[in-house]
């Protein structure tokens, strides 16, 4: 079986393709033949050794890479053999991942595959749009949430899934995706920039009620929050000291098959925004990993065996 590994940290050159065995499902897994995975940017942190240096993967001789997986599955417990689902691979320090011909998950981390999509499409959803919806779980309010990073993969499902809430959704983004976010379900748009909470404040007196910072602008954001307010951080050390009484929480993504079949459900509905930048074959995971350093991309990279 070919899979992408990384044996040492360094660019997208230390990407390496091997063939290994085809892995085995234990009690409460299944095996998946991947039909598409995405490529996101924690692989490349991975890759690069900022999470190693960090803490969040420990040392390893091998590294898989890849998170989000949609295919079929070929073997195992919890679903029928050929039935197409979409899974997230949360434990991250194992040597094979979803940049492989197959990949075993636990059944629990593993859903149906949304209903009238390609399999390029579905593999956008898990880690995306599960870390939007367990951040969008720590906030109380029922009133206005600020998203930063609107235009991003996490943003745009944020957003999406906020106003699927019906809560008054303000988005931060570059100009030029203003109508792009609008139609995630944004009813309020401030350009990135400097003076972010006096510009929210403009249009919200006194300040969001909650932030979700998926753009990862820590103090700048937490000036858009009203006293007494939220905020939600994307990554780890990314969390703002609580000023003014604001409540400072970080979502960690966890698998959760359930709620990902929910959001297969709305992805099928059309609620949530499916966007691919570009399909390669698995061999060119080093040509998707300096795509994605280089930026400018709108949608998920992904890669297909």
């Amino acid at each position: 079986m070919r899979a992408i590994v990384v044996r040492r940290f360094g660019g997208p050159e230390v990407l390496e393709p091997v063939e290994v065995p085809t892995p085995e499902p234990g009690p409460g897994q299944v095996r998946i033949r991947v039909a598409a995975a995405a490529v996101n940017p924690v692989d490349v942190a991975t890759r690069a050794g900022i999470l190693t240096g960090a803490g969040v993967i420990p040392p390893r001789e091998v590294l898989g890479l890849g998170w989000d997986v949609a295919g079929v599955v070929d073997a195992g417990s919890g679903f029928e053999v050929g039935t197409a689902v979409i899974g997230l691979r949360d434990r991250i320090a194992t040597p094979l991942g979803a940049y492989a011909e197959q990949v075993v998950l636990d059944a629990s981390a593993v859903a149906p595959a949304p209903a009238g999509v390609s399999p390029a499409e579905a593999a956008t959803l898990p880690l995306n749009a599960l870390t939007a919806a367990q951040a969008l779980d720590l906030v109380e309010t029922t009133g206005t949430v600020l998203v930063t990073g609107a235009g991003g993969a996490v943003g745009g499902y944020a957003v999406a899934l906020a106003h699927a809430r019906r809560l008054r959704v303000v988005a931060v983004a570059s100009e030029s995706d203003e109508a792009l976010v609008r139609r995630f379900g944004a009813d309020e748009f401030v350009p990135r920039g400097p003076a972010l909470g006096d510009r929210v404040r403009a249009l919200v007196p006194g300040g969001a009620d909650a932030v979700l910072d998926t753009a990862l602008l820590g103090l700048d954001a937490l000036d858009a929050v009203r006293g007494g307010g939220e905020f939600v951080a994307f990554a780890a050390g990314a969390a703002p000291i609580p000023l003014r009484g604001v409540r400072v929480r970080s979502v960690w993504i966890r698998a959760d098959g359930p709620r990902l079949a929910e959001l297969a459900r709305l992805a099928s509905a059309g609620v949530l925004p499916l966007r691919v930048a570009d399909v390669l074959p698995l061999s060119a995971a080093a040509t998707a990993h300096e795509r994605l350093a280089a930026g400018g991309l709108r949608g998920r990279l992904v890669l297909t065996p």
